[in-house]
């Protein structure tokens, strides 16, 4: 077959096949008792690299990592030619058909055009669509005018320690002109989007304390602040009324939505609203009033209060003064926000307002990732939309993802530019029970794929 697009389709119960035979394998990199499947999905898909027609491909595991990368090249354009750099993951969450799966998490079923599997579009679509498009371009006469470089991570889920360290270390084997990350989701099964924005993150625990010990509240009780008292005073001090957060310096280096930004973004809010009000359907939007939904979900910094833990949680009542309490606090962050100084601001603003009757102390998870804002009308932006538009038949509307891909950051290092290539959708429950896809857009994702290939080729898009 002469023709990459031919060749795909031609092949695609064969590419399904193939992709259920993945999905199959228990890649969960938070579990260790699972990492005899991590290593072994990694050598699957070494195996699979050579046998599509990739020069080299390896596992490589640093003494930073737990679970492999595999790594797979292919030089056949030329010295001269670019380099595309795809980057996918093909760990998964923990899953068991008790957290409320209808069907068993690991044994793909299809139904309704629809196929049900842990790592379903999280992120194993993404893996097999890009192998599957190299193989439709390795296997036919006409060879792609770009070198290919392939890196399949087994740690997203739970770290990255591997694939940072490696970054690190050899940041030649992954030098490219264009950087492609491969994860995420579209807004739509019928329309494409392009994240040309991702925020950054830093984390912070915050622990109260005041009596030694647990204490009988009839006996000390008006005596004692009370840990979890102080505690929620300090943070009902972190934002104003308005939704907006009260940490002085917070807002300091934030950039400002551009009208660019407003016009791209408008396109996106009646998805985002639909999807709000399905998904979220809480009785009313909150936030900084200034700003647009979409806004406000990408183009914003936020402080959010993750999870509160103190005194007694149990059945019945128990009449404890608690010793402690504390919180999780993760604060999301917008291109020129330095997530250190965010975080030390943060700190030192707890410091002020924590009354002296409590001892505070903090804990920092080393969570840490500065935010990212793509070129819309770049090389690799320009030609993904336009891959976008012949896979879909609709041209793709531009988002700012308001979560963090830390390996945006990693891949900036090493290649002159990056876009992020997302086929699944946000409504296939990644990381959740009945996590799915449509099979349509797991062929659609693959032509995408070829055609992304092929314009950077060509130098156009």
């Amino acid at each position: 077959m002469n023709n990459p697009y031919q060749y795909a389709k031609s092949n695609q119960q064969r590419f399904l096949d193939e992709y259920q035979e993945l999905l199959r394998i228990r890649t969960i990199s938070t579990q260790p008792q699972h990492a005899k499947d991590v290593a072994r999905a990694a050598e699957w898909l070494k195996a699979m690299m050579l046998r599509i027609g990739m020069d080299r491909a390896e596992v490589i595991l640093m003494p930073e990592g737990r679970c492999p990368l595999a790594l797979g090249e292919w030089n056949g354009a030329g010295e001269d030619a670019p380099t595309i750099l795809i980057y996918c993951h093909y760990d998964v969450q923990p899953a068991e058909v008790a957290d409320g799966w209808d069907t068993e998490p690991f044994e793909p079923t299809i139904k309704d055009g629809r196929l049900f599997c842990r790592g379903a579009v999280d992120s194993k679509l993404h893996v097999m669509s890009n192998l599957k498009a190299v193989e439709s371009w390795l296997a036919s006469e006409e060879k792609p005018k770009v070198n290919i470089k392939v890196v399949l991570e087994g740690e997203e889920e739970s770290g990255s320690e591997n694939i940072n360290a490696f970054i690190a270390a050899h940041p030649e084997r992954l030098a490219a002109d264009i950087a492609m990350i491969s994860d995420g989701a579209i807004l739509a099964p019928d329309q494409p989007s392009l994240t040309y924005g991702l925020r950054g993150i830093t984390a912070l625990e915050l622990h109260v304390s005041a009596p030694v010990s647990d204490l009988h509240s009839g006996h000390w009780g008006g005596s004692v602040h009370n840990p979890i008292q102080a505690l929620s005073e300090i943070l009902a001090q972190l934002h104003d009324e308005n939704g907006a957060v009260s940490v002085p310096g917070f807002y300091d280096d934030v950039a400002a939505v551009t009208a660019q930004d407003r016009a791209l973004l408008e396109k996106v809010e009646p998805y985002l609203q639909a999807e709000w009000d399905d998904v979220v359907s809480a009785p009313a939007l909150w936030g900084e009033a200034a700003y647009n939904l979409p806004e406000r979900l990408g183009a914003r910094p936020t402080l959010e209060i993750n999870g509160i833990h103190g005194g007694y949680t149990g059945d019945g009542m128990k009449t404890v003064l608690p010793a402690r309490a504390f919180a999780k606090i993760t604060c999301r962050l917008v291109p020129r926000q330095d997530p250190e100084r965010v975080l030390n601001c943060v700190v030192e603003h707890i410091k002020r307002i924590a009354p002296n009757t409590v001892n505070i102390d903090f804990k920092f998870g080393g969570m840490g990732a500065e935010a990212v804002l793509l070129d819309v009308a770049g090389l690799a932006l320009k030609s993904a939309a336009e891959a976008y538009t012949y896979a879909w038949g609709v041209e793709p509307v531009f988002e700012r993802a308001g979560g963090s891909v830390p390996i945006t950051f990693e891949c900036m290092k090493v290649a002159g530019d990056v876009v992020i290539m997302s086929y699944g959708l946000k409504s296939g429950r990644a990381h959740g029970p009945n996590e799915n896809i449509y099979l349509q857009n797991f062929y659609n994702g693959i032509q995408a794929t070829i055609k992304f290939i092929d314009l950077v080729g060509e130098g156009r898009g």
